[in-house]
């Protein structure tokens, strides 16, 4: 690293996200570095879409779980990092809603869907950086190869067409057909 170079706290990030050009915009703090998100696709879109409505679901039966889009965490004891990821599932709704900033810890379950400028490198630093710092399941969903890697305390897994994602030990009464999330 150049010595010129200064790390971006935890701190510095959250100024930086209160200045009034940064209002519409989305970024993570990644090692250190702001990091800008892609503005999403159709595809990209949907396809989240459709995994949220089925979580969706199954929390209206099962209640004690959330699920929502772009909510920022940060795993505790870690000044360098607040990420983003397309979806996170927390398994225990009894915290209060965090109204601004961070939620302080990671989610249980995340859904990282690859956007045509993500690479396949940086897909899976996010998920093993997820999985270092508390996250139980990482489901990496590649539109292109109509692929979904799993990725958990048991290894990696891959699910294609004809196969079905289901929520583990986190939510077993969740089943969804990779078809459908790449259906057009």
């Amino acid at each position: 690293m150049d010595v010129s170079t200064r790390l971006i706290t935890l701190e510095d990030f959250e100024h930086f996200l209160s200045l009034p050009e940064n209002q519409e915009r989305h970024f993570e703090l990644i090692d250190g570095e702001i990091v800008e998100k892609a503005m999403p696709t159709e595809e990209h879109g949907v396809i989240i879409g459709r995994i949220i409505g089925e979580f969706y679901i199954i929390l209206k039966q099962v209640p004690g779980g959330r699920i929502g889009p772009e909510i920022r965490t940060r795993a505790p004891g870690d000044d360098l990092n607040s990420r983003q990821p397309d979806i996170a599932y927390f398994a225990d709704a009894s915290c209060p809603l965090v109204k601004k900033g961070a939620v302080p810890h990671l989610p249980d379950l995340v859904v990282e869907v690859k956007s045509p400028t993500d690479t396949y490198k940086a897909m899976q630093e996010h998920a093993a950086y997820y999985l270092e710092h508390g996250t139980q399941i990482v489901w990496l969903v590649y539109p292109e190869k109509r692929l979904i890697e799993v990725h958990d305390a048991d290894g990696l897994d891959y699910k294609v067409i004809g196969d079905f994602l289901d929520g583990g030990h986190l939510l077993p009464q969740l089943r969804i057909a990779v078809s459908d999330l790449f259906a057009d």
